[in-house]
């Protein structure tokens, strides 16, 4: 069983749960070749961390890449960076930027 976690992405547990809800409990061949043609920045930062993963288990765990199938992928909300914008009248109205933490855990298909 191989892990890799992200923490601290710039993007919403919600937009990243778009696209981890796509490949969740496939293959990591399958979810490779799916996230390559997302267009969602979420799919990119999903792929490279998929890679990350992928070779956690091939190097540490000396697990073989096409037996691999994604176990465990989650999405989790992280702290919110608090933002001013400029509003009318010389006043600012505040608003939260998101972020969240994303984990993928990987193992061979027949254990």
């Amino acid at each position: 069983m191989a892990l890799a976690k992200l923490k601290n992405i710039g993007i919403s547990a919600y937009k990243l749960r778009l696209v981890i809800d796509k490949v969740r409990g496939k293959r990591v061949i399958d979810a490779e070749n799916e996230l390559r043609y997302m267009k969602s920045p979420a799919a990119a930062i999903t792929s490279k961390l998929l890679k990350s993963v992928i070779s956690n288990a091939e190097n540490n765990d000396l697990q073989n890449k096409d037996d691999l199938k994604i176990v465990k992928i989650t999405a989790d909300k992280s702290s919110s960076i608090k933002r001013y914008k400029a509003k009318a009248r010389g006043r600012a109205g505040a608003f939260d930027r998101p972020t969240s933490h994303l984990v993928i855990e990987v193992d061979e298909e027949g254990t």
